[in-house]
């Protein structure tokens, strides 16, 4: 039955999903007749229903939309707490939600938010608190070949994101139970570790992945370790493995006539297992790696036990059961990989013999699983660790033979102290050594961060490479060949290039702000750098890879919604030239940016037609750069933050028709004016604007304005990122990072979908 429930859960996944009305009654029905023909299908069917009611229950807790902004009183239990500077963002269970407000929508679906507090008072995780939040259902950028933010709050069970309001204050209701993981974290926050190496064995030992800080991540990364970092199959292993030796040296001892057939070693391993997962938080890394080593241990405790194979459909069956939204992680899908692999490997191979053929098998594994894991890697995350196979060769034993060992033996000591300190002073030293081994690989194989168009068939090629040698029974002559052909894929596969005359447009989606990013065959520029918000955190630094260059970034006024991202853009990529109005200051120094300014590039023209020489007399918004671009017969106008009496001024400067608009002030009341909109008719219109912002952009009457032209609208809030090209020879198509279904119910190619809010 492994097989078959494996597949009824995946398809539950699939149910779950995308299932629209009558899908699910239709799937249940078919699935029911064929269970009545073979009975031993029902558990098949329980599985699939189990799996997909759960993901419908899961999307059906998500915030309604009509409750966004609204204020809401909620109660629960703090997961987890993570402080940045003021603000402390908290994981919280769900106990009761309930609108401040009569004739609101019902919110009491909502499982867990992930909230936001300014000044927050000590919290711990595990306390129940009530808090007055602001809410907004999941959402995050969408944007070309970056984190997909939705899709990870998706994951990690998040129903809705906010802030706390400061009134009514948040009060704590109750303290947080015993957890022997917080005891535990508590005990090492005592210890005098340096901080650094308290991370490590917080993250190794305990699963506190959370604990690591940026840099941390970045070597791990960098070096292709990440998997030694989170509670995995490797460390639930290793402590099962410890617990059955142990068990069966005890066994041989208490019964050395029948030691071999004691089952309670066995058990004791299950156990430790479930102990250690448990100590661990029981988070999906832990629970998964935990159900696989169950399976792992019946499996080869060969007591009724199914095959390797029809262990791994089994436990694929069990995590996904558990957590059917782990479906989702690529961690699940790393996992259950490298198993695959291993298991391809060693299957049907007699067990080495000594020293010398342990070492030759386990190099062996690494080196054919290295390409395998690299080509997943490259899909999830696209990022080639250049030095990981080499470093894995040292990393992967030292930590599993060394830091592990010595960190859970410092744990299995604490009631002893100095012995306990002495293994984990041991354990800071190795850590340190490994931090260097690290730092020296990654400064000589840097992390490789492919072209977008090279990802797929680079990991295609590296997939096809790890099972040319994986599998058994290829001849040598074959193996060998197949290797040159595979390696010339990614070497004579090219990314298309523009020709002279073509030019990219490209509207980022970053919210309530605005960053276009222009490009021809070889010259790129921004126009705006997007916002920075009150955190800190800027859109632009997720857009792309360190060390991106742009031959000129245009910078329209120094709002921070336009001008937020300069100082990210000067610490991780290289710019030409800035430029912006005479009297903005953005934080760097720039040229001017002035109306009569023309330049050409690959047969593309770019002029500006605003601000003049003085912009003293003017207001911020009003000196904001507009710049007009010409390919053959196409045009592209961006006109920033302007009003509607500079707009009437352009009118005598700008080329009509225009092929595409980037709406003034984000489709604000105050640009788009009458004249602009009728004189120059704009095919193709972009709202640069955040979803769900407190300023109704686009405005209403804006939209309607546009939709009298015939104009086609679009909106990043809605449809993400949108992409236009434009040539001499081609006409101008465009790509949305965010297809909406709705999109395509309209008549006239998308031009009537409703963009305004009501």
């Amino acid at each position: 039955m492994s097989i078959p429930l494996a597949l009824a859960a995946l398809c539950g996944v699939a149910l779950g999903a995308v299932a629209s009305s009558g899908v699910l009654e239709v799937a249940v029905m078919v699935g029911l007749l064929l269970a009545v023909r073979h009975p031993r299908g029902w558990p098949a069917l329980a599985v699939m229903l189990a799996v997909a009611v759960s993901l419908l229950l899961a999307r059906g807790a998500e915030l309604p939309a009509g409750l966004a902004g609204e204020d809401l009183a909620i109660e629960g239990r703090v997961l987890d707490v993570s402080q940045e500077a003021s603000l402390a963002r908290l994981n919280v269970a769900v106990d009761h939600c309930a609108p401040l407000f009569e004739g609101r929508l019902s919110c009491d679906q909502l499982r867990r938010v992930r909230i936001s507090m300014r000044d927050a008072p000590p919290i711990l995780a595990g306390e129940r608190w009530s808090f007055t939040v602001r809410l907004r259902p999941p959402a995050g950028f969408a944007n070309p070949h970056t984190f997909d933010y939705r899709a990870w709050l998706w994951r990690e069970g998040i129903d809705a994101t906010g802030y706390v309001r400061s009134e009514p204050p948040a009060r704590k209701l109750a303290v947080a139970n015993v957890s022997l993981h917080r005891l535990a974290l508590a005990h090492l926050d005592r210890q005098a570790l340096e901080p650094h190496q308290a991370r490590w064995l917080a993250a190794l030992t305990l699963g506190a992945s959370e604990r690591l800080e940026r840099q941390d991540w970045d070597l791990l990364n960098a070096s292709g370790t990440t998997h030694l970092m989170v509670i995995s199959g490797l460390h639930v292993g290793l402590v099962a493995g410890f617990s059955l030796l142990a068990g069966r040296g005890m066994a041989r001892v208490l019964t050395p006539g029948a030691w071999r057939l004691a089952v309670w070693p066995w058990w004791l391993a299950g156990a430790a297992t479930v102990g250690y997962a448990t100590l661990a938080g029981l988070e999906p890394p832990a629970l998964r790696a935990m159900l696989m080593t169950l399976v792992g241990l019946w499996v080869a405790s060969g007591r009724h036990a199914p095959g390797p194979w029809q262990g791994w459909w089994l436990a694929l069956a069990l995590v996904i059961v558990a957590d059917p939204r782990s479906a989702w992680q690529p961690g699940l899908w790393l996992s259950f990989t490298a198993v695959a692999l291993l298991i391809l490997i060693w299957q049907g191979r007699s067990r080495p013999a000594g020293v010398h053929g342990w070492c030759w098998a386990l190099l062996r594994t690494q080196l054919l699983l290295a390409p395998l894991m690299a080509a997943a890697v490259l899909m999830f995350f696209a990022r080639l660790a250049p030095a990981a196979p080499l470093v894995n060769l040292v990393a992967v034993p030292l930590v599993s033979s060394l830091l592990v060992p010595l960190g859970l033996l410092g744990w299995l000591l604490a009631p002893l102290p100095w012995l306990s300190s002495l293994c984990w002073w041991l354990f800071g030293q190795l850590v340190d050594m490994l931090i260097a081994l690290l730092e020296l690989a990654v400064a000589w194989l840097p992390l490789w961060l492919p072209e977008a168009e090279q990802v797929t068939p680079l990991a295609l090629a590296l997939g096809a490479l790890a099972m040319l040698w994986a599998l058994p029974g290829l001849a040598t002559v074959l193996r060998g060949a197949g290797t040159l052909v595979v390696l010339l894929v990614p070497l004579v596969h090219a990314a298309p290039g523009m020709l002279p005359g073509e030019l990219r447009v490209r509207i980022h989606d970053v919210g309530q702000g605005q960053l276009v990013e222009l490009r021809t065959a070889s010259y790129r520029l921004l126009f705006d750098t997007g916002p920075r918000f009150g955190s800190g955190f800027t859109p632009l630094q997720t857009l792309w890879p360190p060390g991106q260059h742009f031959d000129e970034v245009i910078v329209s006024h120094a709002d921070l919604d336009h001008a937020g991202g300069v100082a990210s853009l000067i610490e991780h990529h290289h710019v030409g030239r800035f430029l912006a109005p005479s009297d903005e200051r953005i934080g760097v120094e720039a040229a001017t940016c002035q109306s009569g300014q023309v330049w050409h590039r690959d047969q593309v023209a770019f002029r500006v037609l605003w601000p003049p020489a003085d912009t003293s007399r003017f207001s911020s918004n009003d000196r904001s750069c507009v710049l007009e671009v010409t390919a053959g017969t196409q045009r592209v106008l961006i006109t920033g933050d302007v009003g509607r009496e500079v707009e009437r001024s352009l009118l005598l400067e700008a080329t009509a028709p225009v092929t595409l608009l980037v709406a003034g002030h984000h489709g604000s009341s105050t640009s788009s004016g009458p004249h602009l909109v009728s004189l120059l008719a704009p095919r193709q219109v972009i709202y640069s604007a955040g979803r769900g912002n407190p300023f109704g952009h686009p405005a209403d009457e804006v939209v309607r304005r546009f939709r009298r032209t015939g104009s086609c609208q679009w909106n990043t809030a809605l449809d993400g990122a949108v992409t236009f090209w434009f040539g001499n020879a081609n006409a101008p198509h465009l790509h949305t990072q965010r297809p909406l279904p709705w999109r395509r119910g309209g008549v006239g190619s998308d031009c009537l979908a409703l963009e305004s809010r009501h």
